[in-house]
């Protein structure tokens, strides 16, 4: 029952950040690795599935209050499928350690970056 719990707070969190814009997987992917001992493959692949109905629901809300800029849409549409191939098959074959480091590393660069990210 605890672990039910777990899962539906973790789902929770990071739908309401996914929804945010801000990138659930921030939280998704430590939470399952740390609290449930995913390996970091199977953490960041379940991430990638949960992103698609969150996002969707999220780009639905953004399109109907016309944040979406459609001539930018295209080109990052097609550089993101293609250079999320190009990243999976790199995930898939690394050490689920060094993987994590490295998802660890990106994390605090991002953090840092916006600690000190002057804001309008």
């Amino acid at each position: 029952m605890i672990q039910v719990g777990i899962y539906l707070l973790i789902g929770v969190v990071s739908g309401v950040i996914s929804g945010m814009g801000l990138g659930g997987g921030a939280v998704l992917i430590p939470a399952l690795t740390l609290l449930l001992a995913a390996t970091q493959q199977t953490a960041q692949s379940l991430n990638l599935l949960v992103f698609i109905p969150t996002a969707t629901v999220a780009l639905v809300v953004h399109v109907r209050n016309g944040n979406i800029e459609r001539g930018f849409l295209v080109r990052m549409i097609l550089a993101g499928l293609v250079f999320a191939a190009i990243g999976s098959l790199i995930a898939i074959n690394l050490d689920s350690g060094l993987l994590k480091r490295i998802f660890g590393g990106f994390l605090l660069v991002v953090g840092v970056s916006e600690l000190f990210k002057k804001h309008a």
